[in-house]
């Protein structure tokens, strides 16, 4: 029996959520191996400076007066006769003191409250996006449109480039973890906007499809590419790549300027990932979002045209 679109993105997730696993497994093991040899020189270290620091047959022993000091009560030194610890310094210490505890246990509890935020937003976020199991899924995939030379070669890819193209395009040269796990979930089908980066004017400017899932980055491999990873094998590839197809360009553009707009606290595009991780090249777009966005440009989902005034932007 075939798998649905929706069982097929859970195996996947599953599968990015094991490696993640035993990634972080190895992580943690090489972890307490390099806390072990931090220890060891640390010991190593201290005997060396005990060593160094037992007195010599030549030198005089260490003074055997005892100093008293009384618990719990700051001992004035003395310099010159005079004590260098008045009373009005020790109360002006107590505040400060204070002080400086009270914005321990605030920074504690404000640590706290975002992480609870954070865990309130995401849970909001997922529940916002309303998006059909079975269904496409919704994605932003930037490029850069304008020449940048890497290792003697062009990295520049526009939408107009994709629209040229003879045959589906390798989106190479992905080389985030989190990128590259976005892409092993795209299903053929699935829509992406495609976003101009790096560039005088960056937005986003058309929609693509993924017609071709995830498969080995070939690019990876090849000393001369601008993206080589000499970690990446082909016994043990460390990047993919996906298939699309140039499905339609905007007549304007959205800008990052416009999107940001209505990503303030409350906006309907606040938990977008591309704004809140902008680094990311490859982000997941809720169902909501992508709907919102093509209001904005005054055209449906679909590509057809929305009369004026029933625009909700």
């Amino acid at each position: 029996m075939a798998k649905s679109t929706g069982q097929k993105r859970q195996a996947v997730h599953a599968d990015i959520d094991a490696e993640e696993g035993s990634r972080r497994t190895r992580s943690k093991a090489q972890e307490d191996v390099d806390r072990h040899k931090r220890r060891t020189r640390s010991s190593d270290q201290s005997n060396s400076s005990a060593s160094a620091r037992k007195p010599s047959s030549h030198q005089a022993p260490p003074s055997t007066k005892k100093k008293i000091i009384k618990k719990g009560i700051a001992q004035p030194v003395k310099k010159n006769g005079r004590s260098n610890i008045t009373t009005s310094s020790l109360e002006k210490a107590k505040p400060a003191a204070q002080s400086i505890a009270h914005r321990g246990s605030n920074f504690s509890e404000v640590a706290i409250s975002n992480k609870a935020n954070r865990h309130d937003n995401k849970t909001l976020n997922e529940d916002d996006e309303e998006d059909d199991p079975d269904g496409p899924s919704y994605w932003l995939m930037k490029a850069e449109p304008d020449s940048r030379i890497e290792k003697g070669k062009d990295v520049k890819f526009s939408i107009d480039d994709l629209e040229k193209a003879p045959e589906p395009e390798a989106w190479d040269g992905v080389r985030n973890p989190a990128a590259r796990n976005n892409m092993r979930l795209m299903l053929k089908g699935d829509l992406a906007f495609f976003y101009h980066s790096n560039c005088k004017t960056p937005g986003i400017v058309g929609v693509m499809e993924v017609v071709g899932e995830h498969s080995v980055d070939e690019s990876a491999f090849d000393r001369e590419h601008p993206y080589y990873d000499e970690k990446s094998t082909r016994d043990k590839p460390k990047w993919c790549v996906v298939h699309v197809e140039f499905r339609r360009k905007f007549n304007d553009i959205v800008t990052l300027k416009e999107l940001q707009r209505y990503a303030k606290p409350g906006g309907v595009l606040e938990n977008m990932q591309t704004l809140k991780m902008s680094r990311l090249s490859v982000s997941k777009v809720s169902k909501k979002e992508w709907d919102f966005v093509h209001t904005l440009i005054h055209v449906e989902p679909n590509g057809t045209p929305i009369p004026d005034g029933l625009s909700d932007s």
